[in-house]
């Protein structure tokens, strides 16, 4: 990643175009269930039990192997209880689990980074049994409709369920999750007439929500408490219609010494959907100080700051001051080498979870049309362009012009994928850096301050109608 001189090592490329083995077996019988669930296991055809027991096959050798094999039996011959489906949805979370672990090893040996010790988490309270299991018996009402066979009916059973759960903070996870899995669900009813179903992201949810109907699951990560100098390296902003969120992926160095280590805080906030662009940031920074130190290129000092056995900062501005200056590049190639990676919960192993930090200078660049790719020590490494948010100065074109970039190694569609958080080029002879984040504090940036203003105005008409609704 940085040169042996100023302290890191080269990253093995060649590490991440190679297979991994048993991945793709892993991931094939993962795909096997979820094109089942589409037609649902009312009644399952012949290539829908085949599937079955494809899974079934997968998990053979392992703790789960006769009992899920007694599930796809039960499922294939259509006579399949509760139980039965939390035990295939146990069967798929093990599998992503499984390839997780591998691509995170193979990412851990690539990078040169430590692996990350495995966090302690508190058992949920086994609290809320019957609003559980009426939350499983909607689930398996799911699984035997299937994805083509839902209807308004069946999805909005799970309205009472999410209501009575909401209020109690133990079954909020959960609740939340079923709430909008039954949106996104409700917007596409009848199944029967969907184009194109989104066959992974629905049994993800799907299997999630079942794992967390059995008492005590929704477990949570043990947190401490951390001191120490936060150096950011960039800010990934992720968009929805209603909701926007920033993670801000940092550099921790301890007070008193210790090895620094990789952390992450986050920030959410619901929005209208005529607030887009640089306008995002107006929504979000009242509720965190590290993004204007972020956007602004300056560091933070910590002082007993909650943090989870995951590496995610519980933020809390009363327990963080605004410090130096600090480039996030010179953090990259001096701290981040040595810097110790995150752990991860054990409900939340999955490819798509994956986003590791990693510095890349010396490239060349490869572009065709809209497709970008850096060639790093011979070997071809793909650069996710689409998560280049619209609200900031970063551009597609200055990832393609670029000579050192600051991203974040995640695994996409079979293969991994940089997507870029920051990049140098050169301008008129001089070195020019560019953040996806940089208008996080603010921007004096004709666009940024276009799009900001037409932020206030639209948030302001809508808080004038919300005062009339209330005052009505």
């Amino acid at each position: 990643m940085v040169p042996p001189d100023q302290g890191g090592g080269l990253m093995r490329a060649d590490l991440l175009t190679e297979p991994v083995t048993g991945l793709d077996e892993a991931l094939a019988a993962v795909d096997a269930l979820d094109h089942a669930l589409v037609g649902g296991l009312l009644r399952p055809r012949p290539e829908q039990a085949a599937a079955l027991a494809e899974l079934a096959q997968a998990v053979t050798g392992t703790p789960l192997a006769a009992q899920v094999a007694e599930a796809a039996g039960k499922a294939a011959a259509g006579s399949a209880g509760e139980d039965h489906f939390l035990l295939l949805a146990a069967a798929r979370t093990a599998l992503l689990g499984a390839a997780h672990d591998a691509l995170m090893a193979r990412v851990e040996e690539a990078t040169g980074r430590a692996p990350a010790e495995a966090p302690a988490t508190r058992p949920g309270a086994p609290e809320g049994a019957n609003l559980l299991a009426a939350a499983r018996s909607w689930l398996a009402d799911l699984a035997r409709a299937g994805w083509q066979g839902i209807d308004h009916d069946v999805v909005s059973q799970a309205a009472p369920v999410v209501s009575a759960m909401l209020p109690d903070p133990a079954l909020r996870r959960l609740a939340t999750l079923l709430d909008g899995f039954a949106a996104e669900l409700a917007a596409s009813c009848p199944g029967a007439t969907l184009d194109r179903v989104p066959v992974r992201r629905w049994a993800d949810l799907w299997s999630r929500a079942l794992i967390l109907t059995v008492p005590g699951a929704a477990g949570t990560p043990a947190a401490g408490t951390v001191t120490g100098r936060l150096l950011p390296l960039g800010i990934d902003l992720q968009e929805h219609a209603t909701a926007a969120q920033a993670q801000v992926h940092a550099v921790l160095e301890p007070s008193g010494g210790g090895a620094p280590r990789l952390v992450r805080a986050a920030v959410s906030a619901p929005k209208p959907d005529t607030v887009v662009g640089a306008g995002v940031w107006q929504l979000l920074r009242p509720h965190m100080s590290l993004l204007a130190a972020a956007g602004e290129g300056r560091s933070m000092e910590l002082t007993d700051m909650p943090v989870t056995a995951e590496g995610d900062l519980l933020w809390d501005d009363t327990h963080a001051r605004v410090g130096e200056p600090a480039d996030a590049f010179a953090t990259a190639r001096v701290a981040l080498p040595a810097a110790a990676g995150c752990a991860t919960a054990p409900l939340d192993r999955h490819p798509a979870r994956i986003a590791v930090p990693v510095f890349l200078e010396g490239y060349a660049v490869q572009r065709d049309e809209d497709t970008v790719a850096f060639t790093v020590t011979g070997h071809r490494i793909a650069v996710d362009t689409d998560r280049i948010p619209a609200a900031g100065p970063l551009t597609p074109e200055a990832v393609a012009a670029s000579g050192a970039c600051l991203g974040l190694l995640r695994w996409d569609a079979g293969e991994f994928r940089l997507q870029p958080l920051a990049v140098e080029k050169t301008v008129r002879k001089k070195t020019v850096a560019l953040h996806a984040g940089a208008w996080a504090g603010g921007t004096t940036d004709k666009a940024g301050v276009k799009a900001e203003k037409a932020a206030t105005e639209a948030v302001k008409v809508l808080r004038e109608r919300a005062g009339r609704l209330l005052r009505k």
